[in-house]
């Protein structure tokens, strides 16, 4: 047999997967997070029919190459293009697109995968999912320095939207910072009104009364008095609850315009009053059937109050803490990869983070059907705890199928299998015509 024959068919072969792989970019050309592929070329064996030989200059001879007929044409590879695919813009915030490297980590009871496709979705039961696998990420946790949930950076595990993230707790207020300018050439007194929460979530508003007393070389002196003996439930003045009468106090101000002293202590910028009711609040919201209580301490503080006499009055009354009750009403997720939730009381809670998992080589993971990779050997591993990444909400990426090239490839490879069609063609004829001799 002639070796131009076998040369034949494996060019054959060869055109045949680099077509597959064309194809299968083509037909993926609009699924979501896709990296094409790309095949390369390599001969694969040669017969030597002569050595070389260097220059003999007794004889006076020159060198000869050496004499090789080559085998045929292999696979070298078929790599992974990880390119970035273009964006589509969706408006749903539960769709993402990564910015720059990683993979978003999603899992199952038989691992975890890992995909640049960000169409997740919430299930019934809270869980960010994409085709049934969970998202994994991190949680949150309450840290009692700041009053507030931060990040608990971990080994990954689902996020969740649990019922106790569905819903907020109302809590009662205990600090309200009056802010602002007060300028006592425009405004000798300043009335404004305070809010703050019970422990259900009730709303009340109480009257404040900032009195210009008196102006000497270093300091000016305001009184800080509460005018009305009552609380209104939701604003209602219709419907006041009478307090406990609260003693006013003094605060000063040096002659820059900023806070001095607050009820003669120049070391403190907050005041601590004590709301009582002298008769049993009936409050206008309950839950589970009890009563909220506003009996209890309210800090005010006094130092972001400013006196400066070339600005306008405009101080105001801003309660740092205390909420009424509300539910989950919708998701957003940052660019750092953030979810925070929107509660109907108009409040905005932390819920959790996507970190995205980091590769040394990611065109060395292996594809598993459905847009998802698995790490191998040559790819790098996941620290199953992963990385801040840069995403996009409201964005999924596309495929970075790129079709001019791909169609001009399929040109050249349709052209290289009819030439090697050609060449077993013509090594038959020849055959032929060998067979033929003995006629």
């Amino acid at each position: 047999m002639m070796r131009s024959l076998f040369s034949g068919v494996s060019g054959l072969r060869i055109h045949q997967t680099k077509m597959d792989v064309i194809a299968n970019n083509v037909s993926n050309v609009n699924t979501v997070g896709y990296k094409s592929s790309r095949v390369t070329f390599n001969e694969v064996f040669n017969q030597t029919l002569s050595g070389a030989s260097g220059p003999n200059e007794a004889r006076q001879r020159g060198g000869i190459n050496p004499m090789q007929v080559g085998l045929g044409s292999g696979v070298a590879s078929i790599d992974k293009l990880m390119t970035t695919g273009a964006a589509q813009r969706t408006d749903n915030p539960l769709d993402l697109m990564i910015q720059g490297d990683g993979f978003f980590v999603v899992g199952d009871i038989t691992g975890q995968y890992f995909t640049r496709a960000g169409n997740f979705v919430e299930d019934e039961r809270g869980h960010l999912t994409q085709n049934g696998l969970k998202l994994l990420g991190w949680d949150t946790v309450w840290d009692n320095a700041v009053k507030d949930f931060v990040i608990q950076r971990m080994t990954v595990r689902p996020l969740q939207i649990t019922p106790e993230k569905e819903y907020l707790n109302p809590s009662a207020t205990t600090q309200v910072n009056i802010i602002g300018n007060i300028n006592p050439n425009t405004d000798r007194v300043v009335h404004r009104s305070m809010s703050f929460y019970d422990s259900v979530g009730t709303q009340y508003t109480m009257d404040v009364d900032l009195e210009f007393i008196r102006s000497i070389t270093a300091e000016s002196e305001w009184r800080v008095s509460f005018p009305t003996p009552a609380i209104y439930p939701n604003g209602d003045r219709s419907r006041p609850h009478a307090v406990t009468q609260i003693p006013s106090f003094p605060i000063a101000f040096n002659t820059d315009g900023r806070l001095l002293s607050v009820d003669g202590n120049n070391t403190l910028v907050s005041r601590a009053i004590a709301i009582g009711p002298t008769t049993p609040l009936a409050p206008a919201a309950t839950i589970g059937g009890t009563a909220g209580t506003v009996t209890g301490l309210i800090n005010i503080d006094f130092s972001g109050l400013n006196q400066f006499v070339n600005e306008n009055t405009n101080a105001m009354a801003d309660n740092r803490d205390g909420n009424a009750p509300g539910r989950l009403v919708g998701l957003n997720v940052g660019s750092d990869g953030k979810i925070t939730g929107r509660y109907s009381n108009g409040l905005v809670r932390l819920l959790g983070q996507i970190p995205l998992a980091m590769f040394k080589n990611p065109a060395g993971l292996e594809k598993m059907g459905n847009n998802l990779f698995t790490g191998t050997p040559n790819s790098g591993s996941f620290d199953g705890v992963g990385t801040v990444g840069v995403v996009q909400g409201g964005v999924l990426e596309m495929s970075n199928v790129d079709l001019s090239q791909e169609f001009t490839e399929m040109i050249t490879t349709q052209r290289g299998f009819q030439a090697n069609s050609r060449i077993i063609t013509t090594t038959d004829t020849m055959l032929q015509e060998l067979v033929n001799l003995v006629r």
